[in-house]
């Protein structure tokens, strides 16, 4: 399956400058736009009365089309709009309407709500006069459906600009924008559909894809499939979980260096230093961080793992020791993986401005790293500028442990040669897929036994 793209709302205006270029017009593109949205509302909405709230721009364009649509298939649809359309393709829409346009304040609710006040490129909350009667329109609704992006959402960020409503059903229109895949926002969208207007995409920023991970062929062996190695250190059992979920996440061999117990048979202990264990040139990863402690023994252990000229996924305590000396990073034989959450993200790289994907860009630059900025809209960044959001997550991987399993899956996946970016991507796509088979109530331990099948389903 392929990455699909996503634009800013900037990049979405430039693409259809692009097809109206090719002599589509305005008028031609909104009719393509609110007839999806309304073949979306009636599978969706099915023959239930209708009304379609219209603001003043193309957004609400789009929303005559959609109510004129809808009507002409025999439903019963009402419009009910802040003032007179104010571009002239919505203008068109309007006139093509043959019915009444009620004020937005003295409407009466109606089964299905349709959202068509304000898309993308809004920057400022709704002002009062439209929020409160939106809100209470929506409450009277039983299924609540929204044009593109949901009117008090910032489409760049995915923030809330002020009050918003929770909708069933979102129809994104041409290409997602980041708004569909960031928090708050995407928890106010329902399901999400995506309608192709024939908008041309190309974009930096994609959405994370199944990965493509072939099962091992009659060619393989261990070595080849990957040779990830641990370090443990003050807290082994995160170490543990590392690499038993870089076992289960595909790697032929994994080796656990340093303290504890436990653990399947087939995971190899050293008790060897660990610059002894990794000068073996068939290490294709070594996993640090995950309980190794912020004392002297742990930057002994990290310099080690830094020196050792393999490539690398920093996570845990590994990011807190980095903290202020990034440039250690920049000379590393491969481009290492770093894993934080926003903590250890706001230690490691301070302040930064803008969105989740403005920041895990900036961070993956001045690391010359992946960074995997984690949280219910992981964003993985490279220092090339590329860049991907992973599709909502299970809240129970809100839970000890479960980052010590996506690094272990981390590992496996560079060890098997994937380029970092791609092995980044993959490894989270198959913690979320895991994350959401293990069900409620999820501890890390869990997670194991499913990254198995979620890798088997991307074979």
């Amino acid at each position: 399956m392929s990455p699909r793209p996503i634009l800013t709302a900037a990049e979405t205006k430039a693409a259809e400058e692009a097809v109206f270029a090719t002599g589509v017009s305005v008028e031609q593109l909104m009719e393509k736009a609110g007839t999806a949205v309304a073949e979306a509302a009636w599978r969706f909405g099915g023959h239930h009365p209708v009304l379609v709230l219209c603001g003043p721009g193309n957004n609400g364009g789009d929303g005559y089309v959609v109510a004129r649509v809808l009507r002409e298939r025999g439903l019963t649809v009402r419009i009910a709009a802040t003032g007179d359309p104010r571009t002239d393709a919505a203008r068109t829409a309007r006139a093509k309407w043959a019915g009444p346009v009620e004020p937005l304040a003295e409407a009466a609710p109606a089964y299905v709500l349709i959202d068509g006040l304000f898309g993308t490129g809004l920057a400022r909350a709704l002002d009062p006069a439209v929020a409160d009667p939106f809100a209470r329109l929506a409450a009277g609704a039983t299924r609540r459906i929204t044009i593109d992006v949901p009117s008090g959402i910032g489409t760049d960020d995915g923030a809330l600009l002020g009050p918003a409503v929770a909708h069933h059903l979102t129809v994104a229109l041409g290409t997602l924008k980041p708004a569909h895949r960031l928090q708050p926002a995407v928890s106010l969208m329902g399901r999400i559909v995506l309608a192709d207007i024939g908008l041309p995409l190309t974009s930096r920023l994609t959405e994370m894809a199944k990965p493509k991970l072939p099962a091992p062929g009659p060619a393989d062996h261990k070595y080849t499939r990957g040779h990830v190695v641990v370090a443990a250190g003050a807290m082994p059992g995160a170490a543990l979980l590392a690499a038993m979920a870089a076992q289960r996440g595909g790697a032929g061999y994994v080796t656990l260096v340093g303290g504890g117990q436990g653990g399947p048979a087939s995971l190899v202990r050293r008790d060897d230093e660990l610059a002894a264990v990794i000068a073996d040139r068939r290490v294709g990863a070594v996993v640090i961080g995950p309980g190794l402690g912020r004392k002297d023994a742990g930057r002994e252990l990290l310099a080690t793992a830094l020196a050792g000229g393999r490539p690398l996924v920093l996570d845990a305590d590994a990011l807190v020791l980095l903290a202020g000396r990034l440039d250690v990073l920049h000379d590393l034989a491969a481009t290492p993986i770093l894993t934080p959450h926003e903590g250890e993200f706001a230690t490691l790289f301070g302040d930064l401005r803008g969105s989740r994907i403005d920041r895990a860009r900036v961070a993956a630059a001045q690391a010359q790293a992946v960074v995997i900025l984690k949280g219910p809209d992981t964003v993985v960044a490279a220092p090339d500028g590329r860049a991907a959001i992973a599709p909502p997550a299970s809240g129970w991987l809100a839970s000890a442990g479960t980052g010590d399993v996506l690094a272990g899956i981390c590992g496996a996946c560079v060890a098997r040669g994937l380029d970092p970016f791609d092995a980044a991507c993959a490894a989270v796509w198959l913690h979320a897929e895991a994350g959401h088979r293990a069900g409620a109530a999820l501890v890390a331990d869990d997670l194991l036994p499913y990254v198995a099948v979620a890798l088997g389903t991307a074979a």
